[in-house]
């Protein structure tokens, strides 16, 4: 049984651009965090709990037949402090909520699917799931991480299981949790003991917003027999009364590819002032001082080994290394955990590269109040080394995951310019995100405080497009974003294709498709794109495409 992916989107190689979904969005960079067990509380903390049982929610692999079978999880259990009060429990009706619907393609041959709309009339918190791949031994897994600069109590819903006879049920728990002093705190990780290679459900928090959500009507030719179509809620429109983001507001969960639909229609330009220290060169791609001399400018680095552990200095003293010896000019970083500013920092100035640094906005919101955000714009004052730095990108695909309203995220830049200006940072400031997201509404409180305009293109998620054509297929939407700004300079800020995962039309994975891609837009576009990514990340999801694990470029590049 083969899966299969499909959501909204629309596909114009040449003479135009393509809006696509897209399944990265680097919530897999929180995700690290939450399988990251290094760092827990102190036995100092107290924590309170209240308890919501939801029902079944387990991912399971794509049934064999037109009947699905019944799933067997790996029994997990979560390891919990004595509770300071008696814990509260309340039952509630299974929520209707967008999650994507499976559709079961028994034999080859074209297949439509009707659009499909829910209401989601007040915000809801259920308990979904998601899977990783473990070796043979003991794992903790999940779990909520957060970081305190000072003593205080959080309240924060958490996912967990419960076995009562035999049965595994789904849970959401709250719990107020007391650490007496600044720190890293993982709260309730989950704990399993595996005797082989397993791939292991971990039920994580999702949240939906209130909001109409739509599935679209979506068309697909289908070549092989018993393929699973997935069709993703994509889209949310409700009047909001505050400025608040109305799309759903996943916290883990995997991730769906695009498919073909009718192009959207897409908004007038707009012909934004000067932002504070704007690029030379006229608009389209490239132009200015970002760019490389050659093929090869940058390249997207996060310090975590296979297991989603971080790695030592000497152990990016040695990637950063491989990368220079390749003809990259720059790293992209995305946040500042990991000791990433010290360690990648040094090994960049070791080795003559340059940085492109990243304030990275998850899941608690685009507010400037966000401790996570205070954090980062903290350690990167503290960190100061603007020498080194090219650009910098405030947020990732934080419209696209709802994160963030337009006007949200442009009063995160306005705010992090004041902030970084203050400590001496006088550089370029982007933000980036998918095509769909910039042709989704009026960009221009965006586009008024940005000095270039980036987007992440990954080609390998347009049915249309081969691994050949990957290089026109991402200038095509630079070309797009770059109009949508008023003809701002427009880079490419991820960029790449994967070594395994499941066909996408014309777009398959593989290791000689992705030689055959990255040389495509090497030869395209390659002086104003960021490769990603360095190694395949074995911490990942592996996701609906099953491709998340597997974007590194070593083969490609001969390292």
């Amino acid at each position: 049984m083969k899966a299969a992916v499909v959501a909204a989107a629309a596909a114009v190689l040449a003479g135009g651009a393509s809006a696509h979904s897209h399944r990265h969005a680097h919530k897999a960079l929180f995700q690290k965090r939450s399988l990251n067990d290094t760092e827990v509380c102190v036995p100092t903390c107290t924590t309170i709990y209240s308890t919501i049982y939801g029902e079944e929610t387990w991912i399971q692999p794509p049934p064999k037949s037109t009947e699905a079978p019944v799933p067997v999880p790996v029994i997990t259990t979560t390891p919990e402090p004595e509770p300071v009060v008696v814990p509260t429990t309340t039952t509630t009706e299974p929520a209707i909520v967008p999650t994507p619907i499976p559709q079961i393609c028994p034999t080859p041959g074209t297949y439509t699917f009707p659009a499909t709309t829910i209401v989601v009339t007040e915000t809801t918190t259920v308990c979904a799931a998601s899977t990783t791949e473990v070796p043979s031994g003991t794992h903790t897994l999940g779990g909520v991480t957060t970081v305190v600069e000072t003593a205080t109590e959080i309240v924060c819903p958490y996912a967990t299981t419960e076995v009562e006879n035999g049965v595994v049920t789904s849970v959401i728990k709250t719990t107020t949790f007391v650490c007496p002093s600044a720190g890293t705190y993982t709260i309730a990780p989950i704990t399993t003991v595996v005797p082989s290679v397993t791939t292991v459900v971990v039920p994580v928090v999702t949240t939906y917003c209130p909001g109409t959500y739509t599935a679209p009507a979506v068309v697909t030719t289908i070549t092989e027999t018993n393929v699973v179509v997935y069709c993703p809620f994509t889209s949310s429109e409700i009047p909001a009364p505050t400025p608040q983001a109305v799309t759903p507001k996943p916290q883990a969960a995997p991730e769906p590819a695009p498919a073909p639909a009718p192009a959207p229609e897409k908004p007038k330009a707009v012909a934004p002032p000067p932002a504070s220290t704007p690029a030379k060169g006229k608009g389209s791609v490239g132009g200015g001082k970002l760019g490389g001399k050659g093929k090869h400018w940058a390249m997207t680095y996060t310090p975590f080994r296979p297991d989603g552990h971080c790695k030592t200095y000497s152990e990016v003293d040695a990637d950063v290394k491989i990368i220079a010896s390749k003809n990259f000019e720059a790293l992209r970083i995305y946040s500042t955990d990991c000791d990433t500013l010290p360690n990648v920092g040094a090994a960049a100035e070791k080795y003559g590269l340059r940085l492109i640094i990243g304030l990275f906005v998850g899941s608690p919101g685009c507010d400037n109040g966000n401790p996570t955000i205070a954090q980062q714009i903290s350690a990167l004052k503290e960190w100061k080394k603007w020498h080194l730095v090219d650009l910098c990108v405030v947020g990732n695909e934080a419209l696209f995951n709802g994160y963030c309203s337009v006007q949200q995220l442009a009063d995160l830049i306005v705010h992090t310019k004041k902030e970084l200006g203050s400590a001496g940072y006088t550089g370029p400031y982007t933000t980036t995100d998918v095509l769909s997201a910039f042709e989704a509404g009026d960009m221009s409180p965006v586009c008024n405080v940005i000095d270039v305009v980036s987007a992440n293109v990954h080609a390998y998620f347009n049915y249309q497009t081969t691994p050949g054509q990957a290089g026109k297929f991402v200038r095509s939407q630079l070309d797009a974003v770059s109009k949508i700004c008023g003809g701002k300079p427009s880079y490419c800020m991820e960029t790449g294709w994967p070594t395994s995962g499941v066909c996408n039309g014309a777009a398959c994975a593989g290791v000689p498709q992705q030689k055959e891609a990255i040389a495509s837009i090497e030869q395209e576009i390659g002086q104003s794109v960021v490769f990603f990514s360095f190694r395949d990340d074995p911490w990942k999801n592996p996701g609906a495409c099953n491709c998340e694990r597997s974007w590194g470029s070593d083969k490609a590049f001969g390292y």
